[in-house]
C-alpha cells in the first residue's frame, strides 16, 4: 500500500487555528483507524465505507480538512476496502465457514491502515506542531534565545548618612581654587577686585546629610575572548572621583552619567587588552586612586600563575590614559590658535600574589605613574587691558582638583601703561609640581583567633619629581599657598611647607567583603599624604574631604544582614600636615546593596 501525503508546504502557509484543526482532524482519522486495525479480524465480513466516507467529507465541509487531504484520505479508504474485500473472498475460499468468524451484529468495520503508515503522520504532525510552538513561545516558555544568555547585568546601590564636624579653631582663610579655575579667574589686584576669592567651609557643621549612590551596568560576552561593557552611575556632578548623589534640592530628578564603557579582547591566555573607559586597571589603595575612580584610554593586563607552583601568580599592567586634551579652538577669539596640549598618565606595575598556605596570602605591587604635561606654565605676556580674552597658557589649569597640592599663578598679565595700579589681574592657578610617582603596596591575608580572617595593607608612594627649587623657578615667584602657619604677609621660600612622600596602614578583622548574611568585619587605619605626594585631584573624597596635605586615623565597620546587603559606619579624623589650622571629623553611615 502506499501511504497518503499532504501538502506540507500548504499547511505551512494556513493560519495557526487552522493548522490546529486540521492536526486535530487527522489525529481523529488516525485514532478510528487504529480502533478498527484493531477490532478487524481475518474472515470478518467486507465492511462499509460509508461511515468513513461520510466521516471524512464532513471534515472537508466544515474546514477541518483541505479538500486535498481529504480526496487522499478518501482515496485510501477506497483503496484499502477493495484489497480488504479481496483478501476476504481468498480467505473464504481457503478455510472452511466458522460460525466464530462470522460478524454480529453492532460490529464496526473501518479500513486497516499499516503502522509504519500510521508512524508516519504521526511524526509529521507532532512536527508541525513543535514548529508551530517554537514560532509562539508557548512549547518552553522558560527559554531564552542564545544572545541574552551571553548578556548579564550587575549593579550596586548605597543609601549614606553623613555628617561633616569642623573645629572652631580653623582657619577661616582657605581658598577654594578649583572655584576660581572653573570660572573666569580671579582678580589678584587689591585696587581693582572685586572682594575675598571664593573660599572653602572651615568651621559650620554639616549634620545628616542625605546621600545615594546608584550604578548598574551590562557586560556583554561577545566570545570567548572578546567583552564589552557599558555603565550608567549616578553624581551631583561630572568629578572623576564620586559617583555619591546629595539628596535633597527641592526633591528634583537627579543625574545619570556614563560610568563606563568599555571593550575587551584576550590576546592569548594570560593577556588582555581593554580599551575606553573602564574600572582602575592598577592593585592600588584608595589613597592614590578613588575606589570610584575610572580611567579612560587603553590598558594591556597580565596575570599568569607560575607552571612550578600554580600557588603563585604574577601579573602586570601597562596603561596610557589620557587626562585632558586642550581645545582645538583655543584661544577661541584669536586668528591664531595654540599648539596641541595634552595631559597624560602613563602608568607601569609589576607584582606577585601567593598563597603560602591555606591561613596565609601575601599580595605584592610595585608601579610608577608619570603624569606627563600637568603641571603649570607662566604664560608669555598677555594684555588683557588692550582686549586679550585669554593667555596662552590658560590650558594648563587642572580640569579638576580637590586641594593640598602647592599653586602657582598661570598669567603673566602685562599692566596698562596709562595706568599700571589700576589694571585688573584675574588669575588662574595651576600645579607647580611635576608628579612621577613610585607606588608600593603590600597586603597580607591570614588567619587568627582561631578561624578569624585578618587582612594587613600598607602603601606606600614617594614623587620621584618633586623639588622645591625647580617649584619656585617654574611659578617664577608665584607660589600662593602651602606657607606655614606662621608665615609673613609676604611668604617666601623660607616660609614654603610641604613634601613629597604618602603612606597608609590598615588593619580589617573578618570578612573583607561581607557578602552572606552575618558577615562581619571592623577595621582601623591611619593616612598621611604630604601635599605635593601626588595629584590632589584623584583620591578618596571623604578622607579630610578630598585631596593633599591631609593626615588622620579612621574606623570602620560593616555587617551583613542578608545576602549582599550590609550595613557600614565610619569614623574620619582628620588635619592638616602642614599650614593654617584646618581639622574635620566625618561619620558616614550606610546601608549597601550589590546584585
Amino acid at each position: 500500500m502506499t501511504p497518503f501525503a499532504y501538502s506540507h508546504s500548504f499547511a505551512r502557509q494556513r493560519p495557526p487555528l487552522a493548522r490546529k484543526a486540521q492536526a486535530m482532524a487527522i489525529a481523529t482519522v488516525i485514532a478510528l483507524t487504529s480502533m478498527a486495525a484493531a477490532a478487524q479480524a481475518p474472515g470478518a465480513a467486507v465492511p462499509t465505507e460509508s461511515a468513513m466516507v461520510r466521516l471524512i467529507q464532513g471534515l472537508v465541509q466544515s474546514g477541518a480538512l483541505t479538500k486535498d487531504v481529504g480526496e487522499a484520505l478518501l482515496a485510501q479508504a477506497q483503496t484499502e476496502a477493495m484489497a480488504q474485500r479481496q483478501a476476504q473472498r481468498q480467505a473464504s475460499a481457503a478455510a472452511p465457514p466458522a460460525s466464530a468468524l462470522q460478524a454480529q451484529a453492532g460490529d464496526v468495520r473501518v479500513p486497516y491502515v499499516p503502522q509504519t503508515v500510521r508512524d508516519g503522520i504521526r511524526d509529521e504532525v507532532k512536527n508541525e506542531v513543535m514548529a508551530q510552538a517554537r514560532s509562539e513561545g508557548w512549547a518552553a516558555p522558560n527559554e531564552t534565545p542564545e544572545w541574552a544568555k551571553r548578556i548579564r547585568f550587575e549593579g550596586d546601590l548605597r543609601v549614606r548618612n553623613e555628617s561633616r564636624l569642623f573645629s572652631g579653631g580653623n582657619s577661616n582663610e582657605v581658598v577654594n581654587y578649583a572655584a576660581i579655575n572653573s570660572g573666569s579667574g580671579y582678580d589678584v589686584n587689591l585696587n581693582t577686585t572685586a572682594g575675598l576669592p571664593p573660599l572653602l567651609n572651615t568651621r559650620q557643621d554639616r549634620k545628616n546629610q542625605w546621600r545615594a549612590r546608584a550604578r548598574i551596568g551590562l557586560v556583554a560576552d561577545i566570545s570567548d575572548n572578546t567583552h564589552a561593557g557599558v555603565r550608567l552611575a549616578s553624581g551631583s556632578d561630572d568629578n572623576p572621583v564620586s559617583t555619591t548623589q546629595t539628596l535633597g534640592n527641592g526633591l528634583g530628578k537627579k543625574n545619570i552619567w556614563l560610568d563606563q564603557v568599555w571593550l575587551s579582547h584576550r590576546l592569548m591566555d594570560s593577556v588582555t587588552l581593554t580599551g575606553g573607559r573602564f574600572s582602575n586597571p592598577f592593585v592600588t589603595t584608595d589613597m592614590l586612586f578613588s575606589n570610584d575612580l575610572n580611567v579612560d584610554g587603553v590598558a594591556l593586563q597580565y596575570s599568569k600563575p607560575l607552571p612550578s607552583n600554580k600557588d603563585l601568580t604574577l601579573f602586570g599592567t601597562i596603561g596610557i590614559i589620557p587626562l585632558e586634551y586642550s581645545s582645538d579652538s583655543f584661544p577661541a577669539n584669536s586668528l591664531n590658535k595654540a599648539a596641541s596640549e595634552n595631559k597624560w598618565l602613563l602608568g607601569l606595575q609589576a607584582g606577585a600574589d601567593w598563597k603560602l598556605n591555606e591561613r596565609n596570602r601575601v599580595r605584592g605591587a610595585l608601579a610608577y605613574y608619570d603624569f606627563k604635561n600637568v603641571s603649570g606654565k607662566v604664560s608669555g605676556p598677555c594684555a588683557l587691558y588692550a582686549g586679550a580674552q585669554a593667555c596662552d597658557t590658560d590650558w594648563s589649569r587642572p580640569a579638576f582638583m580637590q586641594k593640598g597640592n602647592t599653586l602657582m599663578m598661570l598669567r603673566d598679565i602685562a599692566l596698562n601703561p596709562a595706568d599700571p595700579a589700576n589694571t585688573s589681574q584675574p588669575q588662574y592657578f595651576g600645579l607647580a609640581s611635576k608628579f612621577q610617582l613610585l607606588d608600593m603596596n603590600l597586603r597580607w591575608d591570614t588567619k587568627v583567633a582561631g578561624n578569624y580572617g585578618l587582612r594587613l595593607d600598607a602603601n606606600y608612594v614617594r614623587n620621584l619629581a618633586y623639588d622645591e627649587n625647580k617649584m619656585f623657578q617654574r611659578a617664577r615667584g608665584g607660589i600662593v599657598n602651602n606657607y606655614g602657619a606662621n608665615a609673613s604677609l609676604t611668604p617666601g621660600k623660607a616660609d614654603f611647607r610641604s613634601g613629597g612622600n604618602a603612606y597608609m596602614f590598615q588593619a580589617t578583622f573578618g570578612k573583607p567583603s561581607p557578602s552572606a548574611r552575618g558577615d562581619w568585619n571592623v577595621l582601623a587605619g591611619y593616612k598621611r599624604i604630604e601635599p605635593d605626594s601626588m595629584p590632589d585631584g584623584y583620591n578618596d573624597p571623604s578622607f579630610h574631604q578630598g585631596g593633599t596635605n591631609a593626615r588622620g586615623y579612621f574606623l570602620g565597620g560593616s555587617y551583613a544582614i542578608d545576602k549582599n546587603t550590609w550595613l557600614t559606619g565610619r569614623w574620619m579624623s582628620t588635619k592638616e600636615v602642614y599650614g593654617a589650622p584646618y581639622q574635620i571629623d566625618t561619620l558616614q553611615l550606610e546601608l549597601n546593596a550589590r546584585f
